[in-house]
């Protein structure tokens, strides 16, 4: 994973890097909680203040986003991590009709609002297919944190927020190999190999969730020091043979955290790794902010914009029919389509393979826009989520 320009100057390094981010980050946090804002927003927010395009600019001493890219990682694994603990594979398959119906509808309306916006802004026609990921894909980091924190990861709006998540997850590893290639001047054809590769070693993992749970527990010690290091070290290292072979260490992650929650551990795994989770997660979340030049985002504003206004309404439809399918009430269904809106991880991963285009345009609109795009969208995701019931009660679809 990698996203944003390169960055010169940063003037800290190593655990002062790591200690001032997670400071300014919990400043900016506990600043925010006073007035009632989500703190992943601010998270982000503070990765901004404390990177090289804000502290930097002014003199002060930064952190480069390089410097923290392997935690943020970490952080991303194990917020799917915890996804798949809650997941269940046998539900995923009883659901498969109900998912398949709303990965469609979730693909076919909001892949197209990216690429007519990528479009109308003059970015042709391998620009517009890279706006269309940007805008197509939730962050299943930024959504995983904030149901965990609203308390809806056992409501029943949260399995099909899961499993658009899941859908879309494996629909965007063959879309960034189909990106790669087409950015390099390939095309699709170029790219099956890769596809197959991807897709293949998700299979495996997958499968290996299922068959090989029941046997897992035994292997994975029975002091909580063992508990820990042995669960993260088969998280981290098929995570990272995920993005060895061209797939998505997120999803590899989550499917890890399935064969974890499919055995007598769950509890005690959940218990001790959750406090890692929460620490690790804010660093990614400031990864992002760490990215973020807000002058360069104020260059393509009125896209930003734009695209907020669309693509935002768009998700809260396509996720509200998909709770729709899955038979909830136009409450619930709301709720669904809410918690899709926040963009994050995948979305810069998209502007990192256009910081490398030869086309100067794409090169230099795309990344400024997607770290503006995720910025917007994490913050009136979250917070659309965190006011809910107001909107509902707006929209005439509160419950007594």
């Amino acid at each position: 994973m990698a996203a944003g320009s390169p960055v010169a100057g940063g003037d800290l390094h190593g655990l002062l890097a790591l200690g001032t981010l997670l400071a300014v980050a919990a400043l900016v946090a506990a600043a925010g909680r006073r007035v009632g804002i989500p703190t992943v927003p601010l998270y982000v927010l503070g990765g901004v203040l404390a990177g090289p395009h804000v502290a930097g600019a002014v003199g002060l001493p930064s952190i480069a986003p390089a410097e923290v890219l392997t935690l943020a990682e970490v952080g991303v694994v194990l917020l799917l991590f915890f996804l798949g603990l809650e997941f269940s594979l046998d539900r995923l398959i009883a659901a498969r009709r109900k998912l398949s119906a709303a990965a469609a509808v979730d693909l076919l309306v909001n892949f197209p609002v990216g690429v007519v916006l990528g479009l109308a802004f003059g970015l042709g026609p391998i620009g517009a297919f890279l706006v269309g990921g940007i805008v197509y894909i939730s962050s299943s980091a930024v959504i995983t944190k904030s149901l965990v924190d609203l308390g809806w990861i056992a409501d029943p709006e949260a399995e099909p927020v899961l499993g658009t998540l899941v859908a879309e997850d494996l629909v965007i590893a063959v879309y960034l190999a189909l990106a790669v290639a087409l950015v390099a001047g390939g095309s699709p054809v170029d790219a099956l190999p890769r596809i197959a590769v991807a897709l293949g070693f998700l299979i495996a993992v997958a499968a290996a969730a299922q068959l090989l749970a029941p046997r897992l527990a035994p292997y994975l010690g029975t002091s909580d020091e063992d508990l820990v290091v042995r669960t993260l070290a088969v998280a981290l290292v098929v995570s990272g043979l995920a993005l060895a072979v061209g797939a998505s260490e997120a999803v590899a992650g989550f499917f890890v955290g399935v064969g974890v929650g499919a055995t007598p551990l769950h509890d005690r795994v959940a218990d001790r790794i959750a406090p890692l989770r929460d620490a690790f997660a804010v660093v990614f979340f400031a990864w992002v902010g760490l990215n973020t030049d807000p002058v360069a985002v104020a260059g393509v504003a009125a896209f930003v914009l734009a695209a907020a206004a669309l693509s935002g309404p768009a998700k809260v439809i396509s996720g509200s029919v998909g709770g729709w399918l899955y038979d909830l009430s136009p409450r619930r269904s709301l709720r669904t389509g809410l918690a899709l809106v926040p963009r994050g991880e995948f979305s810069l991963i998209i502007a990192a393979l256009a910081a490398a285009s030869p086309d100067p345009t794409i090169a230099r609109v795309i990344p400024a826009f997607a770290v503006g795009y995720v910025l917007v969208m994490s913050f009136a995701g979250t917070i659309a989520m965190s006011e809910a019931s107001r909107i509902e009660r707006l929209v005439g679809v509160a419950e007594e």
